[in-house]
């Protein structure tokens, strides 16, 4: 694409060159440039959008990469990846072997800290603020948190040291009123209505500038005069601020959609001593029109018109509905039913559909914002008070739950209910989004019981099962995207908790098989499908058992394969280390039963990073195809 400006710039040492005047127009040169090419390569569209103006003042006025900007979750880094000597190569984004999803240190210099998760910002700045003030190093450090990202516990645990450790880092607060859905909780309240004194923040400025030209401005009288300003600051703002209670200097709101004024305060704050909080606010999905009036729908929109805005969508007709809109449904089927249940989601409403139960009964689903240790632990003391919550959490945010999980739910054996939604391979968000861990992390832990669903189906009945009286806490995962079945709305039946089923069919031929394939969860549909590429003799030779539960494991399956079979496969969406595989060995083993067991699953020794989902379980061995390979290579030679 062919742009005045843009064209010229190829690393920020380039956009330093230009003149401030020309900055909104590169600035619009770059919003073009990121709709263009999202149109076609999907990608994270509105939060890229938003923060445009303040990306391009931040290389503009920081002399990166040796000053560092750290972003948190990363969603809207795309600006900052194209000017930072990616343009090139940006059509690569998410596809494999391409461009990471986010910003990513091993990619490039100008990505300074891992971000796929949120509110680790504050915390991974000030870590490089205080090392450098350690080492010497005359470097600015700035960390870029969103509003929504303000409500995840460890922001505020950043924050706490922030005003207790000596630095000068700069929390850039970028206020748009939303994550992905619109943020909530007081944070969300107290930033609506945050209001600061521009005739103090002035006066106070240019009473530092001159105690500092005077050499009487030491770090002791530094803080002393901040406690001075802060009570001066009570006196003339209508509003406490929280900020700079702990001691941290606010500053703003300022509009970050302006990008002259961005530099011009980033410059005024750029040589301020002590930790300072500039407060913006900016549109989500500025400057594309569809993208401002619903910037949930665009916050990754697929594949879309760049010129009509008309989204690319495929038809849903005849198509098995997501497995996370069989939970939403089911959710609200069971909990018109059950008037114990009750919904809690840290800031998914829509992705995990939860938000079928909040149209319906908004006073029984929540959502807690970017938190979801919080999420755990709240759902934990309403189902103390004899509630039963369903608590929705991606199976990679869960992670940030761990302690809560085994704490404050399952040292108490409280009757609750975890969906872990997005659980294995989910794609182009690569490493840190993967459902990888929870498997393996959550079956050493004891009361928990553990089940994954092969269909939708079989999801509506660990639901109706879960929800059912004294079943302590259940852990019920599931994947991204489609189930396998059209007729999804199957009667609410109860499963037989720990037991599994078998999916080949009976023969009548005495039922002899070689090898046993074992299968946890929606990964065996794959299964099937290489079970159906077999010949039919082979196929005689093989049986196939869904698992449905980890824990309990259903041992007479276990006791079966291990007397009767030569060979095992166990297959799993997740790590194959601590998961199904694991358990599988320990029985066999600790049972004096030793068939030959392959374990297929992701590897523990890397990170499964991004691409299709196809494209990924492919390069694991859990595709069809190399499932099929492995079975073929595991075929006894003597029984065909």
């Amino acid at each position: 694409m062919d742009y005045k400006y843009l064209n010229k710039i190829e690393y920020p040492a380039d956009l330093r060159k230009m003149d401030v005047e020309v900055l909104p127009d590169i600035c619009s040169e770059l919003r073009d440039d990121i709709v263009k090419e999202l149109s076609v390569n999907p990608g994270h569209l509105a939060s890229s959008l938003g923060v445009i103006e303040l990306t391009v003042a931040l290389h503009y006025v920081y002399n990166t990469p040796y000053d560092r900007i750290v972003w948190d979750v990363g969603h809207q880094a795309y600006g900052h990846k194209i000017l930072t000597g990616r343009r090139e190569t940006f059509n690569t984004n998410r596809k494999l072997g391409g461009l990471h999803p986010f910003p990513c240190p091993a990619e490039s210099e100008y990505d300074t800290f891992t971000c796929g998760h949120a509110s680790n910002s504050i915390s991974a700045a000030l870590g490089m603020a205080v090392a450098d003030k350690l080492q010497g190093e005359e470097r600015h450090v700035v960390a870029v948190i969103g509003d929504g990202s303000m409500s995840g516990g460890l922001a505020y645990e950043g924050l706490n040291n922030v005003s207790s450790s000596p630095n000068d880092l700069l929390i850039i607060l970028n206020d748009n009123n939303m994550s992905i859905d619109r943020s909530v909780g007081g944070m969300k309240q107290y930033l609506l209505s945050l209001n600061t004194n521009e005739s103090y923040n002035k006066w106070r400025n240019n009473i530092a500038t001159w105690l500092r030209s005077r050499g009487w401005l030491d770090e002791a009288t530094r803080k002393k005069t901040i406690r001075l300003g802060n009570a001066l600051k009570a006196a003339l703002s209508p509003q406490a601020n929280v900020f700079e209670g702990m001691n941290i200097r606010y500053f703003g709101p300022v509009d970050g959609n302006n990008v002259k004024e961005m530099v011009r305060v980033l410059r005024q704050l750029k040589g301020m001593k002590g930790p300072k909080l500039l407060h913006i606010h900016t549109v989500k999905g500025k400057g594309y029109k569809p993208a401002e009036q619903a910037a949930t729908i665009w916050h990754a929109p697929g594949k879309f018109d760049a010129e009509t805005g008309e989204r690319i969508t495929e038809s849903s007709d005849n198509l098995p509905p997501k497995y996370q809109d069989v939970f939403g449904n089911t959710l609200l089927e069971l909990a018109q039913k059950n008037p114990k249940i009750v919904g809690v989601t840290p800031a998914m409403p829509t992705g995990c559909s939860l938000n079928i139960m909040m149209a319906a009964m908004p006073d029984r689903a929540f959502d807690v914002g970017i938190a979801e240790g919080h999420a755990v632990t709240f759902s934990a003391g309403m189902a103390k008070e004899g509630l039963i919550p369903f608590c929705n959490i991606y199976s990679a945010f869960s992670q940030r739950a761990y302690d809560n999980i085994i704490h404050d739910v399952a040292i108490a054996k409280l009757n609750m209910v975890m969906c872990l939604d997005r659980a294995g391979i989910v794609g182009e968000d690569g490493a840190t989004h993967h459902g990888a861990f929870d498997l393996a992390a959550l079956r050493p832990i004891p009361n928990l019981t553990i089940c994954a669903p092969m269909n939708e189906h079989e999801l509506r009945k660990m639901m109706y099962t879960a929800q059912l009286p004294n079943q302590g806490p259940v852990v019920i995962r599931y994947p991204r995207g489609r189930g396998v079945k059209v007729d999804w709305q199957c009667p609410l039946e109860p499963l037989e908790v720990g037991k599994g089923r078998r999916v080949t069919p009976e023969t009548l031929d005495g039922d002899a098989r070689e090898i046993a394939v074992l299968s946890i969860g929606a990964i065996g549909n794959n299964v099937q499908k290489a079970l159906s590429m077999l010949s039919e003799e082979t196929q005689r030779h093989v049986v196939h058992y869904d698992m449905r539960y980890l824990k309990p494991i259903d041992t007479d399956i276990l006791d079966y394969v291990g007397q009767t079979c030569q060979h095992v496969i166990t297959v799993e969406d997740g790590v194959k280390d601590g998961g199904l595989g694991s358990a599988v060995l320990e029985y066999l083993s600790a049972h004096g039963m030793h068939p030959e067991v392959t374990r297929l699953g992701m590897p523990t020794t890397t990170f499964v990073e991004h691409g299709t989902v196809s494209q990924l379980q492919h390069m694991v061995g859990i595709d069809p195809e190399e499932i099929n390979s492995t079975i073929e290579k595991e075929r006894p030679s003597n029984s065909l």
